[in-house]
This record gives structure tokens, sequence and C-alpha cells, in this order.
């Protein structure tokens, strides 16, 4: 499996030749679109930064809500959650979804907004080796937030996203902030990650930060 983030809440999942587009944003945020081909498209909500579908080429199963759904052997689940911490009266709401790739259990959030995830949806996450999640408040959750729902959920691998990068518009707060919160060392960003489910770690929560 390889992830690419192209900032944002959007990355690419490749599991051979399948590819994962997730929350494919438009130029409003400053940042050049995703381009390509998919086979699945994943939208946590109808805003531009998260819902420029025609971005993508190809004829991919499109994904906005909540439901289970599979393709290609991936199993997809989404997830109904608020993107504001008062049940969607200020920003509606939020789909957040997770993946059964190559046997590793991926979650990517989108836009957040709950302060802390009620049980039921701790429960309908489940397991998860490698946790998307958004660190950058303004519209989502914030580092320390953040940092509370890392630890509902104990993912093996977290790669934190909706943060600010040279670029995007927004007062998004920078990555260093999640990174000092949670108690990490300063990471330096990987263009790529590759691994299989062997490859993931077996203690400690580590974290990884993407560079667009």
């Amino acid at each position: 499996m390889v992830i690419t983030w192209y900032g944002y809440s959007c990355f690419k999942i490749q599991s051979g030749d399948t590819v994962i587009i997730t929350d494919p944003f438009d130029k409003s945020i400053g940042l050049n679109p995703p381009r390509g081909q998919a086979h699945i498209v994943t939208v946590s909500h109808a805003h531009s930064g998260h819902n420029n579908v025609e971005s993508i080429t190809g004829e991919p199963l499109l994904i906005n809500g909540p439901g289970e759904y599979e393709t290609r052997g991936i199993g997809i689940n989404g997830i109904f959650s608020y993107h504001d911490s008062k049940e969607g009266k200020e920003r509606g709401v939020n789909a957040i979804y997770t993946f059964e790739v190559e046997g590793i259990n991926i979650c990517h959030l989108g836009d957040l907004g709950e302060k802390k995830l009620a049980d039921e949806e701790v429960e309908k996450i489940g397991d998860v080796d490698i946790l998307m999640i958004p660190v950058g408040g303004e519209k989502t959750i914030d580092a320390e937030e953040a940092t509370e729902i890392i630890n509902q959920i104990d993912p093996r691998i977290v790669i934190p996203m909706h943060y600010k990068i040279p670029g995007l518009a927004g007062n998004l707060a920078p990555v260093e902030d999640f990174l000092k919160e949670i108690g990490a060392a300063k990471k330096e960003p990987q263009e790529k990650l590759t691994l299989k489910k062997k490859d993931l770690p077996q203690e400690d929560t580590e974290v990884v930060v993407m560079k667009v």
C-alpha cells in the first residue's frame, strides 16, 4: 500500500492498481486540485474544499455519506458524525470513513468537529491501524481535541491533516502545534508512506507527517 497526501484532507491510497481518493478539493483553498484516475472517491461533506469530484477521472465509485460499501475487494464504512461541536447546528454533518485495505484498517475522520467521540462512534470505527485526523482547528478539531480523540481510538499510526501549509488559504494552525501537544518530536515530512501489514508499529503509536 502507498499513501500520498495532496494537502488539506485529500489523500491517495493505492493498493496494487486500485486507487482511492479522499476529500478532493478545488482551487478555492489555494492549492492545486488533485488530478488523475481513481476507482473510489470519498467525500466527507459538501464543502468545496472536500467535494471536488469533477477533478478525478475514470468512473469511480462515489461515496458521500454513511453506509457500508464494497468494491474491488476493499470494504468501506461511512459513519455519521458532526462538523461542529453543536450537533451540526453551525456547519452541518460529516462522514467518517473506514477502509480495509490489504488487511490494514484505515480511518479518515473528514472534517470532524466533535471535541470528543461518542462511545457509539468509537465502536463503529473499531480497531484502527492508520488514523488520518484533522489537527489545524478553525472549522474542525484543533491539536488538543485531536490528541483526545487519538487517545479514544488508539491507532498504530497517526497521519495529521487539515493544517497550515504554504499556499493554503485560511487560518489553520501549523502541524508543529499538534506535535507539541501530543508529545512527538519534530518529524521529517515524508513524500509517500509505503507499508504492509507486517510493518505496522506493535507498541507505541507512531506519528507520520507527510509532504505535499
